[in-house]
Parts: C-alpha cells; sequence; structure tokens
C-alpha cells in the first residue's frame, strides 16, 4: 500500500463507516453482493486496495482471497505507526485507536441476527412481504393495490411502534452492476432505511434439508463522543424491534429471538 490506496469496497450488508473514511480521502469505495467474486473483479481491474465483509473476512489485492494473517500484520502495523508517533514510545491500546476513529468519523453501531434452519417456506415468505414494500419487485406488481396499502401501512405503524411517532423509512432492494464488466446481481437483499443513516438489511441463505437462514443486519450511527461507549444491542434495539415487526418474524417463524447475535 505505499503507493496509497486505489479504492476500498464492502458488501452491502457490511457496516457502511468505510465509506465516511474514504469521502474524507476523497478515494473510490465500491458497495457489492455478499461474496468474494465481486471484490475479485474490482482487484484485477487495479480499483481495489481494501475490502471486507460482514462475516468478518478482509484482505488486500495481494492475493483474490481473505487473508486472516495479513489483517493480523495490519492491525500490527497500526499499532507500530501509533506507538512511533505518540510522542511517548509507549504502546497505544487498541481501544485508544478506536475511540479516536469514533472522535473523528462517528461509530456505527452493528449487529447480525440469524435466524437458522427456519422451513424454506418461512423464510420465503418473509422475503415476499417485505418485496411488497420495494419498488418495482414482481411482488409488488403482481398485487393488488389494497393489499400494497395495507402492507405499507402495517410497516409504517410498525416503524413508528418502535422508534417514534415521527419515524419514516423506506425500502429497497439492493442491485448491483459491476463497474468493470457490466454484470447484474439482482435480489440482494431488502433494505430498510431511515433518514438519520440508520438500516435494517434482509438476506434469505440456504434452502437445503437444514433449512433456510434470515440474516437481520442493523446499523445505526452516532456522531456525538459521549455516546460511542454504549451497549451495541441496548443502541440499536429500537431499530432491531421495528425490523422483525416489519418482517413480522414471530408471526411467520413463532421465534421471538435469534439462533445467533453477531
Amino acid at each position: 500500500l505505499a503507493g496509497g490506496l486505489k479504492g476500498v469496497a464492502r458488501s452491502m450488508p457490511t457496516s457502511s463507516a468505510v465509506d465516511r473514511v474514504a469521502a474524507a480521502l476523497g478515494i473510490p469505495c465500491y458497495e457489492t453482493p455478499t461474496g468474494w467474486k465481486y471484490f475479485g473483479n474490482l482487484m484485477d481491474a487495479g480499483m481495489l486496495s481494501l475490502c471486507g465483509e460482514e462475516s468478518f473476512g478482509t484482505g488486500s489485492d495481494h492475493i483474490r482471497e481473505k487473508d486472516g494473517i495479513w489483517a493480523m500484520l495490519a492491525w500490527l502495523s497500526i499499532l507500530d505507526l501509533k506507538w512511533r508517533h505518540n510522542g511517548q514510545h509507549a504502546l497505544v491500546p487498541v481501544a485508544d485507536i478506536l475511540a479516536q476513529h469514533w472522535r473523528t468519523y462517528g461509530r456505527d453501531f452493528y449487529t447480525r441476527w440469524d435466524f437458522e434452519s427456519l422451513p424454506a417456506s418461512a423464510g420465503d415468505e418473509i422475503m415476499r412481504r417485505l418485496r411488497l414494500l420495494t419498488p418495482n419487485s414482481p411482488e409488488r406488481s403482481s398485487s393488488t393495490p389494497a393489499a400494497l396499502a395495507a402492507a405499507g401501512s402495517r410497516a409504517a405503524a410498525a416503524v413508528r411502534a418502535h422508534l417514534g411517532p415521527d419515524a419514516a423509512a423506506v425500502f429497497d432492494e439492493f442491485e448491483y452492476v459491476d463497474p468493470v464488466d457490466g454484470s447484474v446481481a439482482t435480489r440482494q437483499g431488502v433494505r430498510m432505511a431511515l433518514p438519520d443513516g440508520s438500516r435494517a438489511v434482509f438476506r434469505l441463505s440456504g434452502t437445503g434439508s437444514s433449512g433456510a437462514t434470515l440474516r437481520l443486519y442493523v446499523q445505526k450511527y452516532e456522531a456525538e463522543p459521549e455516546r460511542h461507549g454504549d451497549d451495541v444491542q441496548e443502541t440499536v434495539k429500537g431499530l432491531v424491534e421495528a425490523a422483525l415487526a416489519v418482517a413480522a418474524v414471530e408471526e411467520i417463524t413463532g421465534r421471538r429471538e435469534p439462533t445467533v447475535i453477531t
């Protein structure tokens, strides 16, 4: 990376914290579907230096794959740089480095809730209902005006109930046009976005004999330093509850709690 960063990329469900850093540095930032192959195209085209995804994979363009050893060396390089420039030649804790970063760019509180081993029919029904809220989806096009109005009213009521009487959200489904080869990836996850930058993302994966997995990714941005030390799950609680209510997860699956919280 001695020549500087050519660009950075993250998978769509991943926290958008890197977007703000890229904007401040004036370098390109790419939002891709989940899957390392999308990063590989950007690397091969010389457009990408750093990338990462929500499952903690990260790497650089020295290889077209995740590299945990590189990630550890990158952090050691950061610690060495801070040690050399702190004026006291003392180790700067990672927690202090994070706190300084958040003071500069704000903190994105982020969590992932996985509902594993769902019946495929339940996962499909959740996504069908969510797609009724997204523009130009086949599910929306084939529904009656009355059904669409009812779906919109239910979603709006759920958002207001958990986030306040003035809260409102917009919905879309992520679609990616590869800037290298022009290929298109559709139906890559339904997004619920709020005006303050908070968002929830729903993705369904795996429909084999072990069942489907519904993943809910939630992100809430906080600029105020005095809130940066708050508990993650408490900070995103209202947004999680709103997202689960919009998707009717308990109604459809009978589950109140996820299998895994990350």
